[in-house]
């Protein structure tokens, strides 16, 4: 009786508390992707643990983590979510499956520079969509449900992931004829390390194709640093140095010169990555589709064609 009386008070809806929990570690931040409250997150946790009599999480001042019965539960809970969206998909209406929440993530260049400013066309086209951009120089886990859409720097090496190339695109060096009028000629890559160079933070640099101080010219370091391209373009304009700047994002801000643009040219290449088991949603889709149409229609800019 006492096992037929668990399942009688066990919460489908429980479910979507504990994913959000088992994602982010977090009661305060699973309650604000979830539109709830604290109180009614760590509550629903509760009943969940005690319909299924057991301990799911482990309570420690840092946060949540999942315990052994946890763990069990979030693969099954995942693939309980994931055919809720296939449902929602494929057997709701057109309106249905095109609305909801989709997350974007996106290095901050591409998604502050790039991306943002397009939004306003996918936003009119599907009024029932919310859309999240997290514009952020990080990784994001699409497995965790971080991002249902992820756009890195390079494919991944494991997962359920589903990934395309995008595009190539280019950077080089820039700085304001301020600056250069101040300091020496550069008229080689050695002669740049009589300059200040704006670049990464060493030990924040969140992926290896970052890393490319070394291609300019071997043993080249920067003195001033930031973990955000977007700070470094800024930093830049300021008159801080010389940077490594993105051809597309450069080419929108007037007080930026190339240096060295015949000598100094660095490829890189933008990945779209889908968690396999949403390739199919509709509405992930939908932003899939969007993202690809964006970055084939803008080749030219991302691999800085026609600039200085």
């Amino acid at each position: 009786m006492s096992g037929r009386a668990a399942v009688e008070r066990f919460d489908w809806d429980d479910l979507r508390f504990f994913l959000a929990v088992a994602r982010s570690g977090r009661l305060t931040a699973a309650a604000r992707r979830l539109g709830a409250d604290h109180a009614t997150v760590s509550r629903r946790i509760t009943s969940l643990e005690e319909a299924l009599k057991a301990k799911l999480f482990e309570r420690r001042p840092q946060g949540y983590t999942l315990t052994a019965h946890g763990e069990r539960l979030l693969a099954r809970a995942e693939s309980m979510e994931t055919d809720a969206l296939a449902i929602q998909s494929d057997i709701g209406g057109a309106d249905m499956a095109l609305a909801g929440t989709v997350r974007i993530g996106a290095p901050d260049g591409f998604g502050a520079i790039f991306l943002a400013p397009r939004l306003a066309g996918l936003a009119s086209a599907f009024p029932g969509l919310e859309i999240q951009l997290i514009a952020m120089p990080r990784l994001l886990s699409l497995s965790k449900r971080e991002a249902d859409v992820a756009i890195t720097l390079a494919p991944p090496k494991e997962g359920k992931v589903v990934a395309r190339k995008l595009s190539d695109y280019r950077l080089g060096l820039y700085a304001t004829q301020a600056y250069l009028d101040s300091m020496p000629e550069v008229t080689k890559p050695e002669d740049l390390f009589s300059h200040r160079i704006v670049g990464y933070i060493d030990d924040l640099i969140f992926t290896p194709e970052l890393d490319y101080l070394d291609e300019v010219a071997k043993g080249l370091r920067a003195q001033v640093q930031s973990s955000s391209v977007l700070a470094q373009m800024n930093a830049v304009v300021g008159g801080a140095g010389i940077g490594v700047i993105h051809h597309f994002m450069a080419q929108g801000e007037p007080r930026l010169v190339p240096v060295l643009p015949d000598t100094v040219s660095i490829t890189r290449s933008f990945w779209l990555l889908v968690h396999a088991d949403l390739k199919d949603v509709a509405r992930v889709r939908a932003i899939v589709d969007f993202v690809v149409r964006e970055a084939k229609a803008s080749r030219a800019l991302l691999m800085g064609e026609g600039a200085a």
